[in-house]
C-alpha cells in the first residue's frame, strides 16, 4: 500500500539532474491527483540556471533558505551528504516528503521511510523495509524481506534480490546486482555493474563479477 501524499508546499534539496527527476515525480503525482506545491529547489552550489528555467523554476538559494512549513526531500547521491542535510533540517523543524512515481510499484506488507524517493520504474516487493531518505533510481528492483537502512542508495537498474540487508548509507551502482541473502555493511559501496555474491564489510567498495573489495577498502 502506498504511503498517502500529503498537500502542501514541498522543497528538493539538491537541483542537479536527479532534482530534475524528483520534480518530474511531482508532475506526475499531481497529474495523478495529488495537490503538492512545488516552491524550488534549495542547493549550497547554486543550479544550472538554462536547465531550471526550461523547467519553469529556480534555486531558491542554499540550503538554509528552505522555507518553514515546505516538507523537503533530498536528491543528492552520496548518504553521508543526506545524512548532514537531513540533520539540519530536523534541527530546524522540517519535515521530510516521500515521493512515489506513479510508475514505481510497490507491493504488500512494505515499510517506507520519511524522505525515501522511488523514481519511474522502481519495482518493490513484499515485506520490504525502506528506511529514511533511502534513494531507488529509475528500474532498480528491491526484492522480498529485504532490508534497505537509511541513506541507501541504489542507482538505475540495480537489482537487490531476497533476504539482502544493505547497511546505513550503502550504494549500489548502475547495473550491479546483489545476490539473495548478503548482507552489506554501513557505507560500503558496489561497483556499477557488479555481482554481489557474500557479505560486504563496512565501508568497503567492491567491484567485478563475483565482486571483490578493493585493495585498502575492507
Amino acid at each position: 500500500m502506498r504511503p498517502s501524499i500529503d498537500p502542501g508546499p514541498i522543497v528538493i534539496v539538491g537541483a542537479g539532474g536527479f532534482g530534475r527527476e524528483c520534480l518530474d515525480i511531482v508532475e506526475a503525482l499531481n497529474d495523478h491527483g495529488a495537490a503538492l506545491e512545488f516552491v524550488g529547489f534549495v542547493d549550497d552550489g547554486g543550479g544550472d540556471d538554462e536547465l531550471l528555467q526550461r523547467r519553469h523554476t529556480v534555486c531558491l538559494g542554499p540550503t538554509t533558505s528552505a522555507p518553514h512549513g515546505a516538507r523537503f526531500v533530498i536528491a543528492i547521491g552520496d548518504g553521508a551528504v543526506r545524512d548532514r542535510i537531513a540533520r539540519q533540517f530536523a534541527d530546524r523543524d522540517l519535515q521530510a516528503a516521500v515521493l512515489i512515481h506513479p510508475q514505481a510499484t510497490l507491493g504488500s506488507d512494505c515499510r517506507i521511510g520519511a524522505g525515501t524517493i522511488l523514481n519511474a520504474g522502481a519495482r518493490v516487493t513484499t515485506n520490504i523495509t525502506l528506511g529514511r531518505h533511502v534513494q531507488l533510481h529509475a528500474n532498480s528492483t528491491v526484492g522480498h524481506d529485504a532490508t534497505l537502512a537509511d541513506f541507501v542508495s541504489v542507482f538505475p537498474g540495480a537489482t537487490i534480490s531476497g533476504s539482502v540487508t544493505l547497511g546505513e548509507g550503502v550504494t549500489v551502482g548502475t547495473g550491479a546486482n546483489v545476490l539473495p541473502g548478503v548482507r552489506v555493511g554501513r557505507y560500503a559501496f558496489v561497483g556499477a555493474g557488479a555481482v554481489v555474491t557474500g557479505d560486504v564489510e563496512p565501508g568497503a567498495t567492491v567491484v567485478g563479477v563475483p565482486a571483490t573489495a578493493l585493495p585498502g577498502t575492507a
